[in-house]
């Protein structure tokens, strides 16, 4: 056994698709070839998108492409609980030390991103730029005792370049304040944003590998900026490309003829799926 540890991180917001599939898969098939962990996390925190029978779908979905894992919600283990909405002490112990340590400020200026602020961004539904109006609120950012109330945002230092090779894409390079802006950590609601929270919980499960798709490329540069803040350490990048439909458009969960619930309906067989996806792999490593 190795000390690698991997993860899949679905969100019960709807069927998982082919393109979650293929991801989940090489995530599987990473840490299997390197003879390590997997950890199944339930990233459930929107509450009002995150349906019962989305996450009971997701369990025999997975098992039925072939897939198992070491920890998770339905295996128990040693960093238990693996669902984001019992874990909000870790979210609140993360936006404690980066409001002592003076990295985010309350925002007031807007809520039209807020909605979007739990779920992971994409190139085409990225956070909407921020022209920095409350900045100067960071310096009375410590004498507030919880988040609750307002919005919170990581402060960005302009101009310098985040940098990381990407296992897959290789070399990856981003602005901060140019490509992305001050981000959002916490939401008025009283929520962690998805930024903050896969940051704590990667580094809670020690992650030492995280597999997901293109779409969070830019992501990563955000999130690098919170593990350097709250001193973690960071770990291996391997983004998938995106899987997309016969007009080319990537597969979202509307696209309800591709999940792997109609799927198993239909009859296909999973090893067919799992063939195509190696091969699909194996051309993109080429």
């Amino acid at each position: 056994m190795s000390n690698y540890r991997g993860r899949i991180a679905p969100s019960p917001t709807g069927y998982l698709h082919l393109g979650h599939a293929r991801t989940f898969w090489a995530a599987h098939q990473r840490a299997r070839a390197a003879r390590g962990r997997l950890i199944f996390r339930n990233e459930d925190l929107d509450l009002q998108r995150c349906k019962p029978e989305f996450a009971e779908a997701m369990y025999p979905d997975l098992r039925w492409l072939g897939l198992d894992w070491d920890e998770g919600p339905d295996v128990g283990g040693p960093c238990a609980p693996y669902s984001q909405s019992q874990r909000r002490n870790v979210y609140l112990e993360c936006w404690r030390r980066l409001r002592d340590y003076g990295f985010i400020y309350p925002c007031s200026c807007t809520r039209k991103d807020l909605e979007r602020a739990l779920q992971a961004p994409h190139d085409d539904d990225d956070e909407t730029h921020y022209p920095g109006v409350c900045r100067a609120k960071i310096d009375g950012a410590k004498s507030r005792e919880a988040p609750a109330g307002i919005s919170w945002r990581f402060r960005v230092p302009d101009g310098e370049r985040i940098v990381f090779s990407d296992l897959n894409f290789g070399h990856q390079e981003f602005v901060a304040g140019h490509d992305f802006s001050d981000f959002l950590v916490w939401r008025r609601d009283d929520l962690p944003s998805y930024q903050l929270a896969v940051v704590a919980d990667d580094a809670a499960m020690q992650i030492t590998e995280i597999v997901r798709g293109a779409d969070l490329l830019k992501s990563t540069a955000r999130q690098l900026l919170l593990i350097r803040a709250l001193g973690y350490v960071v770990p291996r990048y391997f983004h998938c490309p995106l899987l997309t439909d016969q007009h080319n458009v990537r597969l979202a969960k509307r696209h309800d003829a591709l999940s792997l619930w109609a799927l198993r309906s239909q009859g296909t067989r999973p090893e067919a799926l799992r063939e195509r996806f190696q091969q699909e792999l194996e051309l993109r490593m080429l």
